[in-house]
């Protein structure tokens, strides 16, 4: 396990934390490019980071959807990332059978919020060893969470957090209710904001996921102001190029500026 994620267990550290990087391995140089810039980013503001990149999609609307390039070819490209920077990595699983494989690349197994309640693909994540980072699903409350943490470190696995990514709000949006992130700190685990898929506008009659990019911010700075102890943002250079999740993404030149300010908040509050 790289040294940079002791901060998972509860450092002293007054710094949120930061996961982030495309939505998946769309393309080495893609994911190569987003790494290193990431890096410098958060290496100069001193903001411990874990690269994010699904090596599949697996919850997509239509048939026609991009997937992936390759299970084994994109965790390679993941493992890549790892040994050239020096970062943690993670990853999304959907299925029990696919933690172990996935554990043997990344320092983090992801939990999709749909998949949140899965206790056998929980159960297989937590016995990898791993950090197990569960996203809270969008059709569950803060305190019902207690119930997956549970899940994971009575398989014997005490490495786990928290991410909220919204609630339903209608069928087609979602709403960040900011009362979970403190109810789901007093679980004892690290909670994270999903500045990116909070902002989401599911179900659209075309089939593909909308978003509301323009909020990124606002969102991200309320999650700070309110304590939460990291931040998940998916970026891309060009998101409107992207092969998954362009909708809701943070054009990778807009980063820096934002963490600049996030420090900032995060400052003001201590």
């Amino acid at each position: 396990m790289l040294p940079q994620i002791d901060f998972l267990q509860h450092s002293n550290t007054n710094r949120f934390f930061l996961m982030a990087g495309p939505c998946a391995a769309e393309s080495e140089e893609i994911v190569m490019h987003i790494a290193e810039r990431i890096v410098n980013i958060t290496n100069r503001l001193q903001i411990p980071y874990i690269f994010k990149a699904s090596y599949r999609k697996a919850n997509r609307s239509r048939l026609d959807s991009f997937t992936g390039i390759g299970d084994e070819t994109a965790l390679k490209l993941l493992r890549k990332v790892r040994a050239e920077f020096g970062v943690p990595v993670v990853t999304d699983i959907h299925a029990a059978d696919e933690a172990a494989l996935a554990a043997e690349y990344v320092d983090v197994l992801q939990i999709p919020a749909f998949l949140c309640r899965q206790t056998d693909l929980l159960v297989a994540a937590a016995q990898t060893g791993k950090v197990v980072n569960i996203k809270k699903g969008q059709f569950v409350s803060p305190d019902a969470m207690q119930f997956a943490v549970d899940k994971v470190k009575q398989s014997g696995n005490n490495k786990v957090m928290l991410t909220e990514r919204g609630s339903m709000f209608g069928y087609q949006d979602l709403i960040v209710d900011f009362r979970g992130i403190p109810t789901m700190q007093s679980f004892g685990v690290p909670v994270v904001l999903d500045c990116t898929h909070s902002l989401q506008q599911p179900n659209q009659a075309s089939g593909v996921t909308g978003g509301l990019p323009a909020l990124i911010a606002t969102i991200a700075k309320a999650g700070i102001a309110v304590g939460v102890d990291g931040l998940f943002i998916e970026t891309h250079p060009e998101p409107a190029k992207a092969k998954s999740d362009g909708a809701n993404m943070l054009p990778l030149d807009r980063l820096e500026t934002l963490l600049e300010q996030l420090i900032r908040v995060r400052e003001a509050i201590l």
